[in-house]
């Protein structure tokens, strides 16, 4: 079977590709460009990765998103909150329908490259996102199963675990953490303040793992 990874660069969507490797003899991976803060520098390490393993990966470009969503996530839009993942003001980098959109091209991909399955690095961690909902993901799974000649299986292994489990599993699959990247604002290092940032690290902490992760603060 052919597995079809949506790979971003960052640490759920990493161990979603090491977890496919162990699962499929023939994975290669999807990215997305559409104009976030974060995007190329998370897309760098998304590269980084698949040279590393020796997978192929396929980059399209949306520019669409920026150019018409709003969204805090968003270049040139509002500045990325501080505080925990799970906080109110963390929805403001919510962008409208993104993985829906991003699902959707994937699975036209997938048929037109013959894949059997694409697989999700979504977690439960993912709550402030509608479009990551475990509700969201099945009602999906049956769009796609039905919507495609080769009736592709949409999977997300992680879906209803933790970021911290997430973590656990990647040590176990032996992921190389540190070509892994979270961080919402985008810059060299990550900022250790925004929600994705905290949530990275209290994932490494519960684990009593070394995080290899360089953070300003």
């Amino acid at each position: 079977m052919k597995a079809l990874v949506i790979f971003s660069g960052g640490l759920d969507s990493t161990t979603a590709v090491y977890w496919a490797l162990k699962k499929y003899k023939n994975v290669e991976t999807l990215s997305f460009i559409y104009g976030s803060k974060h995007n190329e520098i998370e897309h760098s390490y998304a590269l980084k990765t698949c040279e590393k393993l020796g997978i192929k990966n396929t980059c399209i470009n949306l520019d669409f998103i920026h150019d018409y969503f709003k969204s805090d996530l968003l270049k040139d839009q509002g500045e990325i909150p501080e505080g925990h993942y799970a906080a109110e003001n963390m929805k403001s980098t919510v962008v409208p329908f993104r993985n829906g959109i991003m699902i959707s091209i994937a699975a036209g991909f997938a048929e037109s490259k013959d894949c059997d399955v694409i697989i999700l690095g979504n977690h439960s961690g993912d709550s402030i996102y509608a479009d990551c909902s475990p509700e969201f993901i099945s009602g999906m799974k049956k769009a796609i199963k039905v919507g495609t000649n080769r009736h592709i299986k949409v999977v997300s292994p992680f879906c209803n675990i933790k970021k911290n489990d997430i973590v656990a599993i990647g040590a176990k699959l032996g992921v190389d953490f540190s070509l892994t990247y979270s961080c919402y604002k985008g810059g060299k290092n990550h900022c250790g303040k925004c929600g994705t940032c905290v949530e990275r690290k209290e994932a490494f902490e519960l684990n009593n793992i070394k995080d290899p992760t360089i953070y300003d603060a």
